[in-house]
C-alpha cells in the first residue's frame, strides 16, 4: 500500500529534509485555522466554499452535508499542534446513490505555485500528500490529483481509516508525471479531491494508484468504502494538510509548517476577503472609500484597498441588509437602494461603481461608507 500511517497516539518525527526548506507551505490554511465565512454548522446540498478558507465542498445529488470548522480539544491531531479542522456530517442521507451522484472535498492550486514539481519534464518530481483524518467509519478512502491544464489527467491514491473516531495521520505518494506541464499563471491547474461518497460512475473501474494517466472517472473512487452519505450518523474531518515535493514516508516527512495566524489569513485573503459593517446610524465597523460622481445618479472609481493583492478580478456582492451612505463636498445624502455594478482588481485596490444615487453633482468628489458586509471573491 502506498501510504504509511503513524500508529494511534504516535507523533510524526518530521526528520526529513524538505526540498523547499525556506518556502511557505504549498497548501494554504492546511491547519484549517482561517474561516472567514463563519464557523457554525450549515447544511449544504450544492458545491461551494463554505466553512474553512480554501476548502471547496463538492456535492451533486448526494443528500446534504453539514459543514463546520471543528474545534479540537484532544486527540492525536491536537497533540501535534492542530486546533481546528474541516468537518462534514451527513445531514440528509443518500444510501442508494444514483450512478452520477458524488461528494468530495477539493483543494485548488494556481499553476504558478506548482512549477517546483517540474511536471511535464524529464525531471518531474513525485507528490507527497499528508494529512490528519478522523471519521466514525473505518474503511478505504480515495484521493485524486486532477490536472486541469492537460485534459484532466489524473493520479489516484488510497488510504485506510483503521480506528473509528480517532485522529490518524496519513502519508500518500503520487507518481511523477513527465507528460503535460502546469501553466505558469494564476489559473486553476490542479485539484486535490478527497472522495467521500459516489455512485457507480466514479467507483466502478479498477484503480491504478500512484500512476498518472488519462482521465477515467470510473477509477477516482474505485474501492472506496467510506460512503459517508449512507447514514446521518456519519462524519469525516481533516486537518494538518501538507503537500511536499518528492517522496516521503511518515518517518521522513518534513514537519508541518505552522504559520502565524496573521500570515495564514493574509494568504487566504488573496482569494477571498470581506469588510464588515453594522446596519445602524453609528456606522459601527463601517468602512470608507472615495471616488467621483458621474452625472447626478452614479459614482465611478470608488477605490477599496484590499489587504493583499487579489488573485484576479473579484466577484463583489451587493450588501445584503444595508446600504451605502455617500456625500459630496456640497451635500450629504443617503439612499436605500445603491447597487454595485462592477469590480476590477488592480494590485491592492478594487475599483467599484454605484448606481441609484441622487442629488450628485457631476465630476465632484464623493466619499461613501457602507453599513453592511462587502465581500470580494477571487477563488479558483
Amino acid at each position: 500500500m502506498a501510504f504509511s500511517k503513524i500508529a494511534s497516539g504516535g507523533v510524526d518525527g518530521g526528520v526529513g529534509d524538505s526540498l523547499r526548506p525556506n518556502s511557505k507551505p504549498l497548501i494554504i490554511n492546511g491547519n484549517c485555522a482561517i474561516s472567514q465565512k463563519g464557523t457554525a454548522a450549515t447544511d449544504e446540498s450544492t458545491g461551494g466554499y463554505y466553512r474553512v478558507d480554501r476548502m471547496y465542498f463538492a456535492i451533486s445529488s448526494m443528500g446534504e452535508g453539514k459543514l463546520q470548522q471543528e474545534s479540537l480539544t484532544s486527540g492525536n491531531a491536537f497533540d501535534n499542534g492542530f486546533r481546528k479542522a474541516w468537518r462534514v456530517d451527513c445531514a440528509v442521507a443518500d444510501a442508494s446513490p444514483a450512478s452520477g451522484d458524488k461528494m468530495y472535498l477539493q483543494y485548488n492550486f494556481e499553476g504558478q505555485d506548482l512549477q517546483v514539481f517540474k511536471k511535464g519534464t524529464a525531471n518531474a518530481e513525485k507528490f507527497t500528500l499528508a494529512f490528519w483524518v478522523k471519521s466514525n467509519k473505518t474503511g478505504t478512502g480515495n484521493i485524486q490529483l486532477k490536472d486541469k491544464d492537460n485534459s484532466n489527467r489524473q493520479c489516484t491514491q488510497s488510504y485506510t481509516i483503521s480506528s473509528a473516531n480517532t485522529w490518524e495521520h496519513k502519508v500518500c505518494v503520487f507518481g511523477a508525471d513527465t507528460t503535460g506541464a502546469f501553466d505558469n499563471d494564476n489559473g486553476k491547474s490542479l485539484n486535490i479531491n478527497w472522495w467521500l461518497d459516489s455512485g457507480t460512475d466514479s467507483d466502478s473501474g479498477t484503480a491504478n494508484h500512484g500512476t498518472w494517466e488519462a482521465q477515467d472517472q470510473t477509477k477516482v473512487n474505485a474501492g472506496g468504502t467510506l460512503n459517508i452519505q449512507d447514514n446521518t450518523a456519519n462524519d469525516w474531518a481533516i486537518t494538518g494538510i501538507q503537500l511536499e515535493v518528492g517522496e516521503y514516508t511518515s518517518s521522513t516527512l518534513p514537519p508541518f509548517q505552522h504559520e502565524s495566524f496573521e500570515e495564514n489569513l493574509r494568504r487566504c485573503q488573496r482569494y477571498y476577503c470581506e469588510w464588515g459593517g453594522s446596519n445602524d446610524a453609528t456606522y459601527t465597523r463601517s468602512y470608507n472609500c472615495a471616488g467621483e460622481a458621474n452625472g447626478t445618479s452614479a459614482v465611478t472609481n470608488l477605490g477599496f484597498f484590499t489587504p493583499v493583492p487579489l488573485r484576479a478580478n473579484p466577484t463583489i456582492n451587493n450588501p445584503t441588509m444595508g446600504y451605502f451612505d455617500y456625500n459630496t463636498v456640497t451635500s450629504d445624502t443617503s439612499s436605500g437602494t445603491v447597487s454595485i455594478t462592477g469590480g476590477e482588481g488592480n494590485m491592492n485596490m478594487v475599483s467599484i461603481s454605484f448606481t441609484g444615487c441622487s442629488n450628485l453633482s457631476d465630476a465632484t468628489p464623493v466619499t461613501a461608507r457602507a453599513r453592511d458586509t462587502l465581500t470580494m471573491d477571487a477563488e479558483l
